[in-house]
């Protein structure tokens, strides 16, 4: 499925050491960014100031197996870390990582995600050129299996009702027990096969979360992880987005050295775990900018989760026509008879459908390129 040979043999798989010692850690770009006597692939900098695992059990040289049982995090301290970066191919680099390459259908600068139902009513009136469902609603995560509804040959333009010429687009985000669980299934060939089945014109594919006080090994894993995933469903014959999560500026210059390299059909960014004003003055706003002077000029650029008028306008002035905007405001706020306009988030009393198309429209209006659909 990936472009490695997946899983390796753990014996000769190079780990950190415990306790987050960098000078022992294969990945440590020391302060020439070259690195010590034990590096084999200078990617990192150094640990984590903010991460709240590093003083952790497991850190201690006496401490007992099993004292990671119940941590969902992989830090250096990990009694399985070798089965992990066995996992993904026995390195964090990016290097080894091509994406087939697939056409990106013509999207509209705006994309109202929904909840996976018809999208008949909403659609009235309307004909919105595409909408996009969150795997949540195809993936479940009680059992980690297809939801029956998706199944059996169920295809995705029909389960919401589309008409010829509308886009279906899956949006592989979730919460971190549903996108660990996607990634954990034995036959997850399997899944992303009945997936592909059902006939979706675009994946973003699923994210895995970099947090500020996480180890700086748990980012290297997840975001190897994320462009892993990214390739086994185009590898399915899907038109596939990688998303690109960063949190220092050596992450930003690899993925734009794989972007140079790899030229993908566009790049997605997921904002709905950057909500605060924090997240987004320190982490999300910086690094947009640098990759807008980073990326080519012409390479599409897909955002999740953004909904203040305010920071739909600073994206728009950094990407201009070639950015795309996702989010679940609309049939949020149009459940409880409420609309985003000009004038901020308003209760209007109106249908679910009036006050989805208004709300629609207005996002729409944010943007500079075309909501039409194609004929």
């Amino acid at each position: 499925m990936s472009p490695v040979d997946l899983p390796l043999p753990t014996a000769h798989v190079p780990v950190p050491a415990r306790g987050c010692d960098c000078t022992a850690c294969p990945w440590w770009a020391g302060p020439d960014g070259t690195g010590g006597p034990a590096t084999i692939e200078p990617l990192c900098s150094g640990n984590n100031s903010d991460c709240s695992y590093c003083g952790c059990s497991r850190a201690e040289a006496e401490a007992p197996t099993g004292a990671c049982g119940t941590c969902p995090i992989r830090c250096p301290s990990r009694d399985n870390l070798r089965d992990w970066i066995a996992d993904v191919g026995g390195t964090l680099a990016f290097d080894d990582i091509t994406l087939p390459r697939h056409t990106l259908p013509h999207l509209p600068g705006y994309i109202p995600q929904v909840d996976g139902t018809t999208v008949t009513a909403l659609d009235e009136h309307l004909s919105w050129p595409a909408y996009a469902v969150g795997l949540r609603r195809v993936f479940s995560p009680r059992s980690h299996t297809i939801y029956p509804r998706w199944r059996d040959g169920a295809r995705a333009h029909d389960l919401l009702g589309l008409n010829p010429g509308q886009l279906a687009i899956l949006s592989g985000y979730g919460e971190d027990p549903l996108v660990e669980a996607f990634w954990s299934l034995r036959r997850r060939d399997r899944l992303i096969e009945q997936i592909a089945d059902q006939g979706w014109d675009l994946v973003l594919a699923c994210n895995y979360s970099v947090y500020g006080n996480w180890p700086r090994q748990e980012h290297l894993l997840n975001m190897r992880r994320s462009l892993l995933l990214a390739t086994e469903f185009a590898q399915a014959g899907l038109p596939t987005v990688p998303n690109i999560y960063w949190f220092r500026l050596e992450d930003l210059q690899r993925w734009t050295e794989w972007i140079a390299d790899v030229r993908p059909p566009a790049i997605a960014i997921n904002a709905q775990t950057m909500r605060t004003a924090a997240d987004w003055d320190s982490w999300l706003l910086p690094g947009l900018h640098w990759l807008t002077a980073h990326i080519p000029a012409d390479l599409p650029v897909i955002i999740t989760g953004l909904s203040r008028p305010d920071r739909i306008g600073t994206a728009v002035e950094l990407f201009g026509e070639r950015l795309t905007l996702l989010n679940q405001t609309a049939q949020a706020y149009g459940l409880h008879g409420e609309v985003m306009g000009p004038q901020g988030r308003q209760r209007v009393h109106a249908s679910t459908p009036d006050a989805f198309r208004s709300t629609v429209r207005y996002f729409a209006s944010l943007l500079p390129r075309s909501s039409e659909v194609p004929s």
